[in-house]
């Protein structure tokens, strides 16, 4: 089976094709921050980026043709249970003309139904941004205003999950619990039970910090610092997601520049580090907790997953009650592509999505 990967950015759109699930092509297509500031709105940038899509394939010798599915990366759509999702007329028209978030994402699933338009190639999107399995009590905050959301980086989670259930354990995700760190520019601690992601923290707001985010913090604190008048909503709001975390206390979001510091005696920089580890080992405890203990593994993924040092100072607080197990980098093309082939081999039903009410 030959599967076409279409996963946007905000300035480029990764393409691979995958023949059953080995990856025989891989390509990054750079789109110009002056090319793309042409555009008022992300969407319209779609034929900008379908016909960029189409000559990069073709350039590679494929026909749109010679394709069993396209998987795409999902976007902001309602909350949903995880899966593959077969993309429908319903589904573009929300991305395109409903999703409350301009995301990058967004435009995947829309190019990938105009690519197979009249060609009877199926489309498909696997567990999107906007998964939503946690439990009722989970998404209490302490004030009805407020509500937990279930956004986390879903697609490598499950993916590095699934992984780990078969060559760990010869067992099906939907059989084990786990907890699973991604450790990215932000950071998802996630509960995994059964195959449902049943708590999650938001890596934007809450959990620990991480390379560009506060994470969770004292609520009267900050409080204060929005009501002080010295910064505008955007601008506290870029202190707290991009310019939080490591990057505040240290003046980088580089790890391994940041354990390079601390390696040549740079105290404040040891401390940072061994700070954010502390906080997501604590993170990973309250999982746990979720999970009554009854912890099949612990998953680290995400690019921190290849720093080794990182990766023990974290295991050193929680590698006595589960097996750590480390999958460093991401697979979202692999798993988008997976995502298809599951359907097209029979081993998973694809999901028809409907917009609730």
């Amino acid at each position: 089976m030959r599967v076409l990967v279409i996963n946007p950015g905000s300035t480029s759109t990764k393409i691979a094709v995958f023949e059953d699930d080995g990856e025989v092509l891989s390509k990054r297509i750079d789109h110009p921050v002056e090319e793309l500031d042409k555009f008022d709105r992300l969407m319209d940038q779609l034929e900008y980026r379908k016909k960029a899509v189409v000559e990069t394939v073709e350039a590679a010798g494929y026909k749109l043709e010679d394709f069993d599915a396209i998987a795409c990366r999902g976007g902001v759509l309602p909350p949903l249970s995880g899966g593959t999702y077969r993309v429908n007329e319903e589904m573009v028209h929300y991305l395109m003309h409903e999703s409350p978030v301009e995301h990058a994402s967004n435009l995947a699933a829309v190019i990938g139904y105009e690519l197979a338009k009249g060609l009877k190639i199926p489309v498909f999107i696997t567990d999107p941004i906007s998964v939503d399995e946690m439990l009722p009590e989970a998404k209490l905050s302490g004030i009805p205003e407020i509500e937990r959301k279930s956004y986390g980086h879903y697609l490598n989670m499950k993916a590095v999950a699934r992984q780990i259930a078969k060559e760990k354990f010869g067992k099906k995700y939907e059989e084990l619990n786990f907890v699973v760190v991604h450790l990215g520019g932000g950071i998802s601690v996630a509960a995994h039970r059964k195959g449902k992601v049943i708590d999650i923290n938001n890596a934007n707001d809450e959990g620990p910090f991480s390379p560009e985010r506060t994470g969770e913090l004292p609520v009267g604190d900050l409080a204060k610092v929005a009501f002080s008048g010295k910064y505008s909503k955007r601008e506290l709001k870029k202190r707290y997601v991009g310019k939080g975390g490591l990057v505040a206390y240290l003046g980088t979001n580089d790890l391994r520049e940041a354990m390079r510091r601390a390696d040549e005696g740079d105290e404040k920089a040891r401390l940072v580090i061994e700070a954010m580890a502390y906080q997501i080992a604590k993170e990973i405890g309250g999982m746990m907790a979720v999970l009554k203990g009854e912890v099949d593994a612990i998953i680290l993924t995400g690019g921190m997953a290849h720093n080794e040092a990182f990766v023990k100072m974290i295991s050193c607080y929680v590698d006595r009650y589960a097996p750590v197990y480390v999958v460093a980098g991401e697979f979202e093309m692999l798993a988008l592509a997976q995502g298809a082939l599951r359907v097209l081999w029979g081993e998973e039903e694809a999901k028809e999505w409907k917009k609730e009410g």
